[in-house]
């Protein structure tokens, strides 16, 4: 039985394993081996999510089938590891919280824990106040993002690794 509770930095070995995994097999068919190595760079586990109780694990018995969150912090995308990361505070007045860091396990894909993860996060940053929320997609994330009621607002290219990974800017009014 599938069980969402928020994650702790216990998680985070499971954590870091189920990202590895994910970005290596559910990028196939968007990017190229190429991109998905330098993806690495722009992804990973950012424990300031875990600090601020806004990240989610879905646990099946004792198996992590996927992670994700939002975020009330600037920062749009990356892990602990990625450049231009930004802590401050967004206000929920004039900025839209974040979804960040979405994981599923290539063995659960389809099986409503995206959707699980995502409708947690968009009600604990309707709670917060926030009235709107943006991503930085991926190219294999855009059709579910879509499905949820977010819309494209620009694409661009994350240049941080060995070559530029495609992006999107996705968002949705609460």
């Amino acid at each position: 039985m599938l069980k969402l509770v928020k994650a702790t930095l216990n998680d985070s070995p499971a954590i870091k394993i189920l990202m590895q995994t994910a970005i290596l097999e559910l990028q196939k068919g968007y990017l190229t081996d190429a991109q998905i190595q330098a993806s690495k760079a722009g992804m990973g586990l950012d424990t300031q999510l875990i600090e601020d109780e806004t990240y989610f694990c879905v646990w099946d018995d004792d198996i992590l089938a996927g992670c994700g969150g939002w975020s009330r912090r600037a920062t749009l995308y990356g892990g602990n590891h990625s450049a231009g990361r930004d802590t401050r505070l967004l206000d929920p007045k004039t900025d839209r919280a974040r979804i960040r860091a979405m994981y599923t396990s290539p063995k659960y894909v389809k099986r409503g824990i995206g959707r699980m993860i995502l409708e947690a996060g968009e009600h604990a940053a309707a709670q917060e106040g926030f009235l709107a929320l943006e991503m930085a997609a991926t190219l294999a994330g855009l059709p579910f993002y879509e499905k949820c009621g977010y819309c494209v607002e620009s694409r661009w290219q994350d240049e941080n690794g060995a070559v530029p990974v495609p992006l999107i800017t996705m968002v949705k009014t609460l």
